[in-house]
């Protein structure tokens, strides 16, 4: 004769299912948040990023920075949002880009 397994004991066997009735558990993981992407506005948007630092960002993931200064990873279709007017503004130069480059 056996005895029941204590169910507090994490050393203890699992129960074996008793049939169609058996269950599933879903563990929940919790990962840390990162947020590279600043709120607000900027997502409403596309934004105009240099070709280069796309294509780069393609082959490596990392984040870009458009010439507004948003930073972010693109893998949304920039043809459903309007262009950022800070972006167009500076495209057109009527400002300095804010992308860290000349």
């Amino acid at each position: 004769m056996t005895t029941p397994a204590d169910p507090n004991d994490p050393n203890a066997p699992l129960p074996v299912p008793d049939g169609p009735g058996s269950s599933t558990a879903v563990l929940e993981r919790s990962e840390p948040e990162t947020q590279e992407v600043e709120p607000g506005d900027h997502e409403r948007f596309s934004h105009y990023v240099r070709k280069e630092k796309i294509l780069e960002s393609a082959m490596s993931g990392d984040p870009v920075r458009a010439l507004c200064g948003k930073i972010w990873v693109p893998g949304r279709d920039p043809e459903k949002f309007p262009v950022c007017p800070i972006c167009k503004e500076i495209y057109d130069g009527l400002r300095e880009p804010q992308d860290g480059e000349d």
